[in-house]
């Protein structure tokens, strides 16, 4: 098995999960866990945090004694404070860890002072005593603006339900791990992703595949952002009206209906969104315990107490359901259920668009022309994407508008995609998503990652897939003068 980077993946889903649920993988884990440093234990009592909060610190851990410390992580990595001698002490993990959260109690807080900028703080812990094997640990949280709007219009939302569905953390994920598949899953625990070894968590979510990369970027270029995370839009959709533009980067692929109620309802009275992101708002999650955990059926979604009720609408499987009558392509403008993987699974490609409409604004200033290939160096297409029902007229792509895609959306650029059968049998179960359970149709296919935008009220623009971050990292003039372009343009005044 060969890993570079999330662009480069040769391993499938299929065997990362069939791997993660037998003895191999325990064995494996076991062998790892001998030769690894101990691992020190914690999260936070909450996602996000503003000034003036208190930040509670669940730790558990073998070591006597531990420091913390606290740093921002944007363009470069900025200590903010640190505490040595804390006391440690290990707790039991629960059988129900992953879907009901650790309960530890409090090992130490502190307070976000006034001058703690909004962005991403990681949270080191590490043993003092020299017989501890180099214990060591990690958390994080972020710090929401007490000002909204006032220092950036641009307010970057973190994909933290994709963290949450990937962990498997306590044993079990919305994708299974050694104990299995779980429909609930808790953010009160340790995310596993931060611990060396673990493959599936580390390589399919979390903030270093592709936030981070799309911070350092922005932060070196002069862009200033304030972060919230997901279940903000949901729990405080009051600081929407305070900016211009909202992000989603990456991998943004669990949303609340409450979350998209209130994005929706910005977009309409004049906001913009960027979706430098793919596979996005594929599943519908419902959040219990006032966001401390998510719930989805995903493709078991006629097991979800709510099939057998009169309103489905908050059926906890695709957003593309029929039964739900609500894609996400009304949000986003594409969906992954039209476009599906590129250089994953079964497929190959180029890892690059093909440009369609190099007139439009979006692309002003890269040199592109009709027919040229974006992103082929960096492999800027990968992973999971999104796209939308389109024709061909006179050589050019047309949204049919059949799957929800707005009527003002334009294909600025597209890639082949396809759901797949070899793999994790995509093809099967958005199929009977879209069609019906046992149905034999199936999703025309290929698909493709579609690059585009429309405007209704607000503008929304969306690269179709996950690895837009990898040109960034890569400084292609083309990849860096269109994000600039979203950045400038949907940033500005109304």
């Amino acid at each position: 098995m060969v890993e570079t980077r999330p662009g480069d993946r040769t391993a499938t889903r299929r065997e990362l999960l069939k791997a993660a649920a037998g003895t191999a993988t325990l064995s494996r884990l076991a062998v790892a866990a001998e030769r690894a440093p101990a691992i020190i234990d914690a999260y936070t009592d909450r996602l996000s945090y503003q000034a003036g909060d208190l930040v509670r610190l669940q730790v558990s851990t073998a070591a006597s004694r531990f420091s913390i410390e606290v740093a921002r992580v944007g363009a470069r990595r900025q200590v903010v404070s640190s505490q040595g001698g804390l006391r440690g002490v290990q707790h039991p993990v629960p059988a129900d860890a992953s879907s009901h959260g650790c309960r530890w109690p409090q090992a130490f807080q502190f307070l976000v002072p006034e001058a703690w900028r909004s962005g991403y703080y990681q949270v080191l812990l590490r043993a003092e005593e020299s017989d501890s094997r180099g214990a060591s640990g990690e958390a994080f949280f972020v710090v929401r603006s007490r000002h909204p709007g006032r220092d950036t219009p641009i307010l970057l939302q973190l994909c933290t339900n994709t963290y949450n569905a990937y962990n498997r953390w306590g044993g079990s994920s919305l994708y299974g791990g050694p104990k299995g598949v779980v429909r609930r899953v808790s953010f009160e625990r340790p995310y596993i992703g931060f611990v060396p070894g673990d493959d599936f968590t580390s390589r399919y979510s979390g903030w270093r595949n592709w936030e981070q990369p799309f911070v350092a970027w922005a932060e070196a270029a002069g862009y200033r952002l304030d972060f919230a995370v997901n279940s903000d839009l949901e729990f405080h959709p009051e600081i929407l009206k305070s900016y211009r533009l909202v992000l989603s980067v990456g991998h943004d692929e669990y949303w609340s209906a409450p979350m998209r109620d209130h994005l929706e309802a910005f977009i309409a009275a004049g906001g913009n969104v960027a979706f430098f992101s793919g596979n996005t708002c594929f599943w519908q999650v419902r959040s219990e315990d006032g966001g401390r955990a998510l719930v989805s059926w995903k493709m078991d979604f006629d097991q979800d107490p709510v099939y057998h009720t009169d309103d489905r609408r908050l059926l906890s499987g695709m957003w593309s359901n029929r039964l739900v009558q609500r894609p996400e392509n009304s949000l986003t403008g594409v969906s992954f259920a039209y476009g599906g993987y590129h250089r994953f699974f079964e497929f190959g490609g180029d890892g690059c668009y093909i440009i369609h409409r190099p007139d439009h604004w979006i692309l002003a200033g890269t040199g592109l022309k009709r027919g040229d290939r974006l992103g082929a160096r960096d492999k800027i297409v990968g992973y999971e994407c999104d796209g939308c029902q389109f024709t061909v007229e006179d050589g050019l792509p047309v949204p049919t508008h059949r799957d929800g895609t707005p009527p003002t959306f334009q294909i600025l650029g597209t890639a082949p995609a396809g759901l797949s059968l070899k793999g994790d049998r995509s093809l099967v179960w958005v199929s009977e998503a879209l069609y019906g359970k046992g149905t034999q149709r199936r999703v025309d296919q290929p698909g493709a990652a579609v690059l585009g935008a429309y405007t209704r009220g607000g503008t929304v623009v969306t690269t179709g897939c996950t690895e837009w971050v990898r040109g960034l990292q890569g400084r292609d003039p083309a990849v860096e003068r269109i994000t600039r372009n979203v950045l400038d343009r949907l940033s500005r005044p109304a």
